[in-house]
């Protein structure tokens, strides 16, 4: 008898083995896979009508103001032996508005409107959820659905508040057009100030969109915007999914942020954790029903060993439409553009990559260690995405290199738009920290900039918050450490170590940019060269915020170098806007010398050359060239603007010689400064891209 297996087509399964010819061995897997996902839609299709009011869920469940005003609430919960509704509309009142239980673990109540027909709870006060559980206890829960906490000056637990302004904020402003080269300005809204404090939506609106759009980024990554008790998490520990931050202010704050940004052409992208849940009992969702699973799976397997919180069961209808949900209400509600997955290595593997260092072999991410139930969710949610939202952005935190990651579903794939390109940081941190500047091997930095998947887009980045956190520092620290204190101002001559440290830094930047993927990534603040390191406010500081803010005041005194770390990725940003590499095939490198130092390489049309010898500069220094013509520099970084030395007259121009070198047919002959990296652009070519 044939394997059922075998009758499932994918319908372009071909394209990925055109791409990749090794996974014909598992093309059974990927088979398997592609026939979950359709059981999923089939499923949604016969119980729910399809995803489209599925995924809408967030319009029945936690609370739903009627035509008439009066109140309709919703919960699941399995476990739960009753539900009441408590809070300020009943002057808590434990008893007094009792939940009915419907089929299938859920629970209804209607509020009917007040005499004056206003609605039974006032927009902005507190509500509870009463759980009665099956061994007796009394639990107080927030709705899993709530779409506003906050929390007491005093307190440390958050509360569900009703959120139903008569006033709320409706866009102006169209999605913009989803970018073709992708520049991401990784932003954690709290820390967006100087000052020792939690810092605001509205700051964020008024003192850094301008700042972003200024330095030419397209799109905003904004991290630890879904709820979470605890700000030293960085966002990562959720506790309500549904509510937006409110340490930074209102939903309505938020709404008002990304539509500014829309309107100055930017796209936001949540950072969404769907990977785990905070194991907080009293205000997150573990625990709600009074059973240890309920959106989880029981432990072991739903307890996450390393994280210390709870992971989800990814086979649970209720759970799949809470999730889903979850997104298409971050799209809808607030108009985000995208999504990046956290955590997404932890959601594909039984194993969450503990202990894993991931060889690249096949074998590794096919088979019994794959968690197929969250892979396929992970397949549902794009599919669902994109189909709902073409525009839609859709970015994977994955270290383990998972192939067909960034392929479409219908190529076997899960869908994901982009990759975050984790090795590039971590090769630069391990440069700096174990390597003499004249032992560093451009093969391997080539290499580990290459090597990528083909026909799957990378995000690169030579840091992001991970590596700005306590017990790493930033990229400028560990170049220019203590020296960053005295020796910044620019009305001193540089010292040798603030010359080396603002000259790699700029190189650095720019290799990773120009060579390292299809998208490129900043974390707020390093792109000016901060100094130090990340550490939120907790017992170990003595809830200190000195290093929980982004210091934009060094960036505005004009006597300090920062500001020419600024100008320079600014205007390598713009120079990309303008002639697209990040939208072109990746590069063709023709020269990674090492006695010299220099890396040479050409894409879409553009030459980059970078000399990372320390001490030697080289006159007539040939490099291979694709296209013939004349090239002048565009972008500099020895220019005096950006704290270089000026030493190349950009009114120079090259042309070209029908002289075949490193594998290009044509070569040009160029001065080089060490620790420079130059530009340079064919003046006989229309970009436009």
């Amino acid at each position: 008898m044939a394997d059922r297996e075998d009758t499932v087509a994918i319908p372009e399964f071909r394209c990925l083995l055109q791409m990749d010819p090794n996974l014909k061995t598992y093309e059974r897997d990927f088979k398997r896979r592609y026939e979950l996902l359709q059981k999923q839609l089939l499923r949604l299709e016969e119980a729910e009508g399809g995803f489209e009011s599925f995924t809408r869920s967030y319009e029945t469940f936690g609370v739903q103001r009627q035509p008439d005003n009066s109140l309709f609430f919703q919960e699941w919960a399995p476990g739960a032996e009753a539900l009441f509704l408590t809070g300020d509309f009943n002057g808590w009142e434990k008893f007094s508005h009792p939940y009915a239980k419907k089929p299938f673990g859920k629970w209804e109540l209607i509020l009917p409107p007040k005499h004056d027909k206003s609605p039974a709870v006032d927009h902005n006060t507190k509500l509870k959820v009463v759980v009665h559980t099956m061994d007796g206890g009394r639990l107080y829960r927030n709705s899993p659905w709530a779409k506003y906490v906050n929390r007491e000056e005093e307190s440390v637990i958050y509360n569900w508040v009703h959120w139903d302004p008569p006033q709320p904020y409706i866009p102006i402003h169209p999605r913009p057009k989803k970018p073709t080269s992708l520049r991401i300005y990784e932003a954690h809204v709290g820390i967006a100030s100087p000052e020792g404090k939690v810092a605001s939506y509205t700051n964020f609106t008024t003192n850094m969109l301008p700042r972003i759009k200024d330095l030419g980024y397209n799109c905003i990554q904004l991290m630890a915007i879904m709820e979470h008790a605890y700000y030293a998490s960085f966002g990562y520990q959720i506790t309500s999914f549904f509510a937006a931050s409110s340490r930074y202010g209102t939903p309505e704050e938020l709404k008002q942020m990304i539509d500014v940004a829309h309107s100055m052409g930017i796209v936001v992208l949540l950072d969404v954790v769907h990977s785990h849940a905070s194991k907080n009992t009293e205000d997150g969702l573990n625990c709600f029903d009074g059973s240890d699973s309920c959106f989880f799976h029981s432990p072991p397997r739903g307890e996450h060993k390393l994280w210390d919180s709870r992971l989800f069961n990814y086979s649970s209808w209720e759970v799949m439409r809470f999730l889903l949900s979850n997104l298409r209400w971050w799209m809808e509600e607030y108009c985000f553009d995208g999504f990046r997955f956290d955590g997404v290595t932890s959601m594909l593997y039984h194993h969450h990559g503990i202990s894993s260092g991931f060889s690249g072999d096949y074998s590794e991410y096919f088979g019994l260690q794959v968690d197929e139930e969250s892979l396929v969710y992970l397949m549902l949610a794009n599919h669902i995405l994109h189909t709902l939202y073409p525009d839609c952005i859709t970015v994977a935190e994955d270290v383990s290199g998972m192939p067909a990651l960034c392929r479409g579903v219908e190529e076997g794939g899960l869908g994901f738009d982009y990759r975050l390109a984790m090795a590039i940081p971590d090769k630069w941190i391990q440069i700096l920290k174990e390597l003499k500047d004249e032992d560093w091997d451009m093969g391997n930095i080539v290499h580990t900039l290459t090597n990528r998947r083909y026909g799957e887009k990378c995000i690169a980045y030579a840091e992001s918050h991970d590596q700005a956190l306590v017990g790493d520092k930033s990229l400028a620290f560990w170049l220019m450490d203590k020296e960053m204190y005295t020796n910044m101002s620019s009305l001193i001559a540089m010292t040798p170590v603030i010359d080396r440290g603002i000259q790699l830094h700029k190189m650095i930047r720019l290799l990773t940019h120009g060579l390292g993927g299809e998208g490129y990534l900043n974390f707020i603040g390093n792109e000016f060269g901060h100094p130090e390191w990340l550490d939120f406010p907790r017992e170990g500081n003595n809830q200190s915020y000195h290093y929980a803010r982004r210091q934009f005041n060094l960036l505005d005194a004009d006597h300090l170098r920062y500001s020419q770390l600024y100008a320079f990725d600014r205007d390598m940003n713009r120079t990309e806007d303008k002639y697209g590499w990040l939208a072109a095939p990746p590069a063709f490198v023709s020269a990674k010398h090492e006695g010299d130092k220099v890396i040479v390489f050409d894409r879409a049309n553009v030459l980059f050359i970078f000399n990372f010898h320390p001490s030697k500069s080289f006159q007539d220094y040939r490099v291979a060239v694709e296209v013939p013509g004349k090239y002048k520099i565009k972008l500099d970084s020895d220019e005096a603007l950006y704290g270089g030395h000026g030493r190349l007259d950009h009114n120079t121009e090259f042309f070209t010689e029908a002289q075949p070198f490193n594998g290009r047919p044509n070569s040009i002959k160029v001065y080089i400064p060490c620790r420079t990296a130059i530009v340079l652009a064919n003046e006989e070519i229309d970009y436009c891209y």
